[in-house]
């Protein structure tokens, strides 16, 4: 199942610290890219709801708000895991393997860059180059750098994270 099925599950006190930030923030005028970097700081994400509750507060039209957060890759519509998995598709790492890496994990945990695992542990990023060109093909999992990889790596990779949550 992919994210697209994933309920918004943003609280009331979430809401009210949102919506009183944006009042704070309406009457200084081009308070849009603040808003949207307090609600993904609040949220951890920018769904649709959240973008509406913005362009409401805000006093702006929801394709506005849309339009900002699709343009800086700063911001994301989806949630992200905590396990939060990069995979460089740059060419260094993709001449040596990193797109069957790629394909294996999408497989594996049944979602495309971008997206979160139902459960919210693993997402997926697709990236350009990580900067260690040198341990081609690179995958990162949050601060750890995997190099030199294969897609047969990858199973026992994941099994590490799905093992850490057993222990706890």
């Amino acid at each position: 199942m992919k994210y697209k099925s994933l309920p918004f599950d943003g609280t009331k006190e979430q809401e009210s610290k949102l919506k009183a930030k944006l009042a704070e923030l309406k009457p200084q005028g081009a308070a849009l890219m603040k808003a949207l970097q307090f609600a993904q700081d609040l949220y951890g994400y920018l769904p649709y709801e959240v973008q509406q509750m913005i362009a409401e507060g805000l006093g702006i039209s929801l394709a506005d708000v849309y339009g900002v957060v699709t343009f800086y890759s700063q911001f994301t519509m989806y949630p992200k895991g905590k396990y939060q998995i990069s995979i460089c598709l740059g060419t260094a790492c993709y001449v040596k393997g990193s797109g069957e890496i790629y394909d294996k994990l999408r497989n594996l945990l049944g979602i495309e860059s971008g997206e979160c695992t139902v459960d919210r542990m693993f997402s997926l990023d697709a990236t350009r180059c990580i900067g260690c060109c040198g341990l081609a093909p690179v995958m990162t999992v949050n601060d750890d750098v995997y190099g030199k990889i294969t897609a047969d790596d990858v199973e026992g990779i994941l099994a590490k994270y799905i093992s850490m949550e057993g222990n706890k």
